[in-house]
């Protein structure tokens, strides 16, 4: 059998936004660090801080070479480390697959795109404007909108709430396969297993 048409080529960086830092590591924003540490533990790969200003490292993922990379500026600045890498490694922006927090999913739910744009999220505004343009795929962590009148800003700062816990712990282990499947399937059929609703954790 020949090997899928998207067979990745296309993915070689994989970044995971977050903020740095260990008051922010169970927080709605930081879904994508905590996929990436997924991804980097169950691949036995180490990620390490030198060169850019992001956490790094490269392995083998579903038998696909690839980078993780955690930027470590705050989540509005993640774009500067992003752009860095894909110019040191000499990668167009169609080879980055971005993962993030999405306000307008429900907690629990993701959605793999293939490009887009920035949804007002600031670290992937950031990124765009680093890397020169949206043609990118991402993988969006439903984190839902707030229900007690908090700030938005306030909102993705905090950890979900605690009737959420469970559904948003499932999400990061269905985060992290989706992307293997990106890398072992392609992304137009990891968006056809992943973005169906009944694919999504429930409580």
């Amino acid at each position: 059998m020949g090997k899928p048409a998207e067979r990745e080529e296309g993915i070689a960086v994989i970044a995971g936004l977050g903020n740095p830092g260990r008051q922010y590591e169970n927080t709605r924003h930081n879904v994508g660090f905590r996929v990436v540490d997924v991804l980097a533990e169950t691949s036995g790969m180490v990620l390490q801080e030198r060169k850019f200003r992001a956490a790094w490292g490269t392995g083998v993922v579903e038998e696909c070479r690839v980078l993780l990379v955690k930027p470590l500026a705050f989540m509005n600045r993640s774009g500067e480390a992003v752009g860095e890498v894909l110019r040191y490694f000499g990668y167009s922006p169609g080879r980055l697959l971005v993962i993030h927090d999405d306000l307008d999913l429900p907690c629990g739910r993701i959605r793999l795109v293939r490009k887009g744009g920035t949804g007002g999220h600031r670290g992937v505004a950031s990124i765009v404007e680093h890397v020169g343009g949206e043609d990118f795929p991402r993988v969006k962590l439903g984190i839902g909108k707030p229900l007690h009148g908090e700030a938005v800003e306030s909102f993705v700062l905090h950890p979900p709430y605690p009737d959420e816990t469970e559904v948003f712990e499932k999400m990061i282990q269905l985060g992290e396969q989706a992307v293997r499947a990106v890398l072992s399937l392609g992304l137009a059929a990891a968006m056809n297993r992943f973005n169906r609703k009944e694919a999504q954790p429930t409580v």
